[in-house]
């Protein structure tokens, strides 16, 4: 019934021809209720969470450094010691025994590790006429970067723009009203804790607090009002704007935390974009933000659905309703708030991006490394973002000195280690609960991304200079870490876990084994990686050759008795069947050990993610973002596209946050990735077009894409199958390009083989290339 009324006034809108809103608007009908309501902006360190109340507006303020807490060392001091022991117990099949121990005797008592904090808030409130409001509207424009809400009372137009620019590093707001001398409001900003002192004189507001008690970074926040018309004054506990006739807000802010002075900091930013002119702000942060937005394009059709608020789309999609451009919209808010959370010369996006209010949001939104900030990074070099991923190498790398640490005092190893989470103070210690935080792969798993970085870019420097000395580091760890299994002599990881997931033996409940196949994909994954890098590089024959040989011993991914990959050393019996990570599918997705061209692991891993589906997995967003990219690389666009659809409606909020529950920004980072893997794959040998196309989008295209090897591929489909592509060669390397119909490259003489691929005829089309040049692909 509600489906049918969504259509009829769907039809009813059309026939009354209400305009079409911007096909990539996130926009209401009301104001923002609650936190999960408002819409965010951000120039990957200054950030607002936009409410668009009417007579009160809330702009809810994030500076991606306020961080409580500080450096802290918490090893266990018997962890080293014990560290043989727990093995031992392990080998012998003593489960319980051996958690109980590491527990007590290897695990860390977390201190003030602390936590990302809010900035504060800017609260305005509105003198305005006592008569109906209509025409209200709040929106996102993800092409321009600007939340806008407007509204109409008593025939004047008020409207309110916010967006916050990167070349200017202000968080700017404009305030307009039809009418001259119609604004009248009072402005204060506020800070959960009551303890910053703020400060309000002429047209300025200032705000600085040494947040967490003194423990964490000193904070200073300045916001300048500029009036056109009207009058300012200010009071002790607030701003009053009387009959203006446009304000600007100018709010500029900066914390100790990379060394410099705040205080001076804010100043500078003030000072510099105080004496511009508005367009002239707006047009900096157009071209800032559009240089990025602009690179990809998708279109996967439309229906009547976007004539209707976001809310009201989502709702119709929860409630079986179709609407095959609000995947597109969701896809592109993934890249939108990537741009908007994460920039060169930052911190990189933490759990929530760099949107959190309060003093203590979930997981204090810090770096849990044991998925979460490597899904958050997922889309960058596919979605041609890939300058945006800085900030993370940089994050890990300035993990290496507490990491070498760690190693040592806490293992009595070479290398660099960090374990399930860290923060921005860099820890790499671990503590907590043995189900997540036994788990030393956390610098492991990143390390991949600066491989892929190499792979998608050929950058011979950055591998040079910033990859392989990380990677080496982690390898290093590597072989010291591996012991030989006494019974099977293969080399194996532990203690260790699957994270977060258990699994039942006859003495109770337990965690940790002594080769769980993550840690072994994780392994075999770098060590590989390290290998390769070692060769193209020309350096470390002798360390290559250690790789080399603990490769050879190292325990392969195995496949159970009930064709699943096996994701603990038995086939222990799971509390969880249905349990949120998917981590033995690491080989699958993010890795390549799992490919059509290992048909038997492929098959295993298939039934894995449905055994996992048909227990209830993919409960939270960014388990079913995971889920998505499982099945693309599965080349299954259908059960891709059904997860896409189940991430739309369970596990996402109005405003088109991913939810855990909690919100968690992951979730958006990793389904946008997930499309793209279904449009376009290019981890195993060749550029896969339209791997895994779903009959759903029968007709589309998408612009922009990125392939390994640098190459920028787009692409037109029609009736469910490729229709033509333009590839353009930047580096001019040799290209495989793989597809599911015979197409052949426009002016070239290379033919097209057939393969049999998972059962699926494919076709392998192999050509030189030359740099700069675009090859035309048509379908025959």
């Amino acid at each position: 019934m509600k489906k049918t009324i969504c259509f009829l006034l769907l039809a009813v809108c059309v026939n009354l021809g209400i305009a079409q809103e911007s096909s990539l608007s996130i926009w209401f009908r009301q104001p923002a209720a609650t936190w999960n309501e408002a819409l965010p902006v951000g120039n990957g360190r200054l950030g607002a969470m936009v409410f668009g109340g009417i007579s009160t507006e809330r702009l809810q303020l994030n500076e991606q450094t306020v961080w409580s807490g500080q450096p802290v060392d918490f090893v266990n001091a018997r962890s080293r010691e014990t560290l043989p022991i727990v093995r031992q117990l392990l080998f012998k099949g003593k489960y319980v025994e051996a958690q109980k121990l590491a527990q007590d005797r290897m695990m860390g008592v977390k201190k003030a590790v602390g936590s990302y904090q809010t900035l504060g808030d800017i609260q305005m409130d509105f003198d305005l006429p006592k008569k109906e409001v209509t025409n209200y509207k709040r929106e996102l424009d993800l092409e321009t970067a600007v939340a806008t809400t407007s509204f109409q009372i008593a025939g004047i137009t008020y409207k309110r723009e916010v967006f916050s620019s990167k070349p200017d590093e202000a968080l700017v707001v404009r305030l307009t009203a039809s009418k001259p001398g119609a604004l009248t409001f009072s402005l204060k900003l506020t800070r959960p804790g009551n303890k910053a002192a703020i400060t309000y004189y002429q047209r300025t507001v200032k705000m600085t607090e040494h947040v967490g008690n003194d423990t964490g970074v000193v904070m200073y926040s300045r916001l300048k009002i500029l009036n056109k018309g009207g009058t300012v004054y200010s009071g002790q506990t607030g701003i009053q704007v009387d009959k203006a006739d446009t304000v600007v807000l100018l709010l500029t802010a900066a914390t100790d935390y990379w060394g410099k002075n705040p205080e001076v900091l804010s100043l500078e930013q003030l000072n510099a974009v105080e004496p511009k002119d508005y367009k002239a702000i707006l047009s900096a942060h157009l071209k800032d933000y559009q240089g990025f937005f602009k690179r990809v394009d998708l279109d996967l059709g439309t229906t009547d659905a976007v004539y209707f608020p976001t809310d009201t789309r989502v709702a119709a999609m929860q409630n079986g309703n179709i609407d095959p451009q609000l995947i597109k919209l969701y896809y592109q808010f993934g890249r939108y708030l990537l741009i908007s959370s994460s920039r060169p010369g930052g911190l990189p996006a933490n759990l929530q991006g760099i949107w959190a209010d309060g003093l203590n949001p979930p997981w204090g939104a810090d770096y849990h490394i044991n998925i979460n900030i490597q899904m958050n990074y997922w889309l960058s070099e596919v979605t041609n973002l890939s300058e945006l991923q800085a900030p993370f190498f940089q994050f890990i790398s300035d993990l290496r000195p507490d990491g070498r640490k760690t190693a040592k005092e806490m293992y009595g190893m070479k290398g660099i280690v960090a374990h399930y989470t860290t923060n921005a103070w860099h820890q790499t210690e671990t503590g907590g609960r043995t189900q997540y935080a036994m788990w030393p792969m956390g610098i492991n798993w990143s390390a991949q991304h600066f491989w892929e970085h190499y792979l998608f870019s050929l950058d011979k420097v950055f591998l040079a200079q910033k990859a392989y000395p990380l990677m080496k580091d982690a390898a290093e760890f590597c072989l010291d870490w591996l012991v030989e299994n006494p019974e099977t002599r293969q080399l194996v990881s532990g203690p260790s876990i699957s994270p977060e997931n258990t699994f039942r033996t006859k003495d109770g409940v337990a965690t940790m084994v002594m080769g769980p196949t993550m840690d072994h994909m994780i392994i075999r994954d770098l060590l590989k990686n390290t290998v390769q890098a070692s060769i193209i590089l020309g350096k470390d024959q002798s360390f290559r050759t250690k790789l080399e040989a603990a490769l050879k011993h190292l325990a392969p991914t195995r496949i159970g008795s009930d064709g699943r990959i096996m994701e603990w050393t038995e086939e222990f019996e799971e509390p969880e069947p249905g349990h949120r990570h998917i981590s033995h599918l690491f080989g699958l997705h993010p890795g390549n050990e799992i490919t059509a061209n290992t048909p038997e692991l492929f098959a295993a891993a298939r039934k894995t993610i449905d055994k996992r589906l048909e227990s209830g997995g993919g409960h939270t967003g960014w388990s079913r973002a995971w889920i998505i990219n499982f099945f693309a690389r599965l080349q299954d666009g259908e059960a891709a596209y059904q997860n896409i659809l189940a991430l739309l409606r369970k596990s996402t909020l109005y405003n088109l946050f991913d939810t855990h529950p909690p919100f968690q920004i992951d979730g958006n980072f990793g389904a946008t990735a997930g499309i793209s893997e279904m449009l376009l794959q290019s981890h195993a040998g060749a550029v896969h077009l339209l791997p895994a196309l779903p009959s759903a989008w029968q007709k589309g295209y998408i612009r922009g894409l990125k392939a390994r090897g640098d190459f920028e591929v787009d692409m037109d489909w029609s009736g469910g199958q490729l229709k033509n592509a333009r590839l353009l060669s930047i580096l001019g390397i040799h290209c495989v390009l793989r597809t599911g119909l015979p197409v052949e490259v426009k002016g070239g003489r290379a033919k097209a083989t057939e393969l049999t691929v998972n059962g699926q005829t494919q076709y392998e089309l192999s050509f030189p290339t030359k740099a700069g040049e675009i090859y035309e692909i048509v379908a025959k």
